[in-house]
């Protein structure tokens, strides 16, 4: 039976440089996206690698500014993106030693780098160059910078400028162009014009005219009224099929033999309908990012149990089988985050499901 392994030369755990490339490439052709699950936690990375290694599916483990932060620890400082720094190596570590233990490919990426936050990116690079000196291969497996907020040329320039500092490592880099909306790790568009989240045909060329001029490892996030966090029905108005706009545009242009030159980006994916998602897959996008959903989900173990066991856990001794009764059992720590993680990982599942990568490994 066909397996995405089969075009892999390293078969589980993290993977970098060729095999992410080819890992995309089938994702196209068998009509698959991979989802982007956010991490923050060894809780959060094994409640995604639990369901991957179930689904029989890659998974991406993505850290953003915020997150990698919280890795580290949050009463450490971050002046100068230090704790954000010393998190996502740390994250970076972890997911490399404890990844080939579920037995699935593994792309280590990092979330959203605005311009304001490019002495995170620096740390992480200094530190891939640094791992690729000593084992032949970046530490993270790929990166995002997100500088959609600044003019396009500038956007395009810098992120040229990254990716031909990363290329020689074979290091994927995705960017965004067009805006996201919504607020994420204190990045809020929740106020921009509406057309700013719609990208056009002619934007998306330029961005991979310049990229592909430097290396063939680079995705593209394209705004398609793409809002971040979860809304009522019928106040996000997606529209994915722009993506197959963008796709025949550059086809086109380029005089490519296949209909999806371009590596898309589904981008604020919690909330939207399955459809949605097939649609957007259906015109190249390889990955979806998700967390305002997953953050649901993890809570929702952890506070069912609490709402059921609330008389187990008001005191160390006593509960209602008698005065005298331990509840250590009940408030250990590694019995409610368990609740959570088992939650969380069950909606990871159902995106793997969605997405139709479930059964390609």
């Amino acid at each position: 039976m066909p397996s995405v392994t089969d075009v892999l030369s390293r078969k589980s755990g993290v993977i970098v440089g060729d095999d992410v490339l080819n890992l995309f490439k089938y994702a196209q052709e068998k009509k698959f996206a991979i989802p982007a699950i956010n991490v923050t936690s060894s809780s959060t990375v094994v409640a995604a690698l639990e369901a991957a290694r179930d689904a029989k599916s890659p998974i991406i483990l993505q850290m953003s500014q915020g997150g990698s932060a919280y890795f580290a620890g949050k009463g450490v400082s971050n002046t100068d993106q230090k704790a954000s720094i010393a998190g996502a190596i740390a994250g970076a570590h972890y997911i490399r030693a404890i990844a080939p233990t579920y037995g699935i490919p593994v792309v280590l990426h990092t979330d959203h780098c605005a311009k304001k936050l490019l002495q995170w990116m620096d740390g992480m690079i200094d530190e891939d160059e640094k791992y690729f000196k000593e084992h032949g291969e970046p530490l993270f497996s790929s990166h995002m910078l997100d500088l959609s907020e600044e003019p396009k040329e500038e956007n395009i320039a810098i992120v040229k400028k990254y990716f031909e500092r990363v290329a020689p490592m074979k290091q994927w880099l995705e960017m965004e162009i067009g805006i996201t909306g919504g607020e994420e790790d204190g990045v809020d568009n929740t106020g921009v014009d509406n057309s700013a989240l719609y990208t056009q045909p002619e934007d998306i060329y330029d961005v991979y005219s310049a990229l592909s001029s430097v290396a063939p490892y680079f995705s593209i996030a394209a705004a398609f009224g793409n809002v971040h966090g979860v809304y009522k029905p019928g106040n996000v108005k997606l529209q994915p099929a722009l993506l197959g706009k963008h796709q025949a545009y550059t086809k086109e242009t380029i005089s490519s033999k296949t209909d999806t030159p371009i590596f898309l980006v589904f981008h604020g994916g919690s909330g939207s309908s399955k459809e949605e998602f097939l649609t957007a897959i259906n015109f190249g996008v390889v990955k979806v990012n998700l967390d305002t959903d997953l953050q649901y989900a993890y809570l929702t173990g952890i506070r069912d149990y609490v709402l059921k066991k609330k008389d187990y856990i008001m005191a160390q001794v006593g509960n209602p089988d008698g005065e005298d009764k331990p509840n250590k059992k009940y408030f250990d720590p590694r019995v409610w985050v368990r609740e959570g993680e088992k939650t969380m990982s069950e909606r990871v599942k159902v995106a793997l499901e969605d997405f139709q990568a479930a059964g390609s490994v």
